[in-house]
């Protein structure tokens, strides 16, 4: 397995523009995205990255939205994901539309973002699919150095292992756009192929109490009734004897 932390990406697209079919992948997001940003709500969300300023988030309730990143345009924060200027706890939401995808330590991203959200808080991460059309594409020597070849595509389960321990709870997981050079993403293949998808979507949600429960703390727990669950059994016992008497 790859690392997660990787030396510096040299070419990283400013906008979706910047890469073949772009266009079509940040319309896709935008639809899917449709239906959980509407469930949203809070005071503050993040958009993390170019690529996230660029997805259109209007049906959000979440009125105060900000868009981050070190440069591009529509910024209203000029900072590097990787160490947010923000208080711990203070963010509702973060959208990090394919930002993990060209960020050279994605672990770092996911840390400051969870220091930053809220308890419940709603985090959509978004990616390319390796085991798509496009994936295909960084075995062509030559072409995986080019945009959108050269990102990082990590695989669905890596990214939920990676949530699962920070505590987080995922609600929704999709894939879709199994042709990445067809506006629609090819909507028959993609509806009975949607594993093939090349593009990812998963929104999760921080929880603040353990998500499995720990068999020793429950051993403890358990521990520490017995003598009170005796105890009252004893009673129970006593008192049955005198009314025998």
């Amino acid at each position: 397995m790859k690392p997660a932390k990787t030396r510096q990406i040299r070419q990283v697209p400013q906008r979706w523009a910047d890469m073949p079919w772009g266009e079509f992948y940040r319309d896709a997001l935008t639809k899917h995205l449709q239906p959980c940003l509407a469930k949203m709500y809070g005071f503050h969300l993040l958009k993390i990255g170019q690529l996230s300023a660029e997805i259109d988030t209007d049906k959000c309730a979440i009125s105060h939205q900000v868009n981050v990143a070190l440069s591009g345009e529509s910024l209203q924060v000029q900072a590097d994901p990787l160490s947010l200027p923000f208080a711990s706890k203070s963010v509702d939401a973060c959208l990090l539309a394919h930002c993990l995808a060209w960020s050279s330590d994605a672990h770092r991203i996911l840390r400051e973002v969870d220091r930053v959200l809220v308890d419940d808080g709603w985090i959509i991460v978004s990616g390319f699919n390796p085991f798509s059309v496009l994936g295909i594409g960084k075995l062509i020597p030559g072409l995986h150095r080019r945009v959108p070849w050269n990102s990082r595509m990590f695989t669905q389960m890596r990214m939920m292992d990676w949530l699962s321990l920070l505590n987080y709870e995922v609600v929704q997981r999709t894939r879709f756009q199994v042709l990445p050079w067809n506006r629609q993403g090819g909507k028959v293949i993609s509806t009975h192929f949607p594993a093939l998808g090349c593009l990812s979507i998963i929104v999760a949600r921080k929880r603040t109490f353990p998500l499995i429960r720990n068999p020793a703390k429950r051993a403890a727990l358990n521990r520490q009734l017995s003598p009170a669950v005796s105890a009252t059994s004893r009673l129970h016992a006593r008192c049955n004897d005198q009314d025998a008497d």
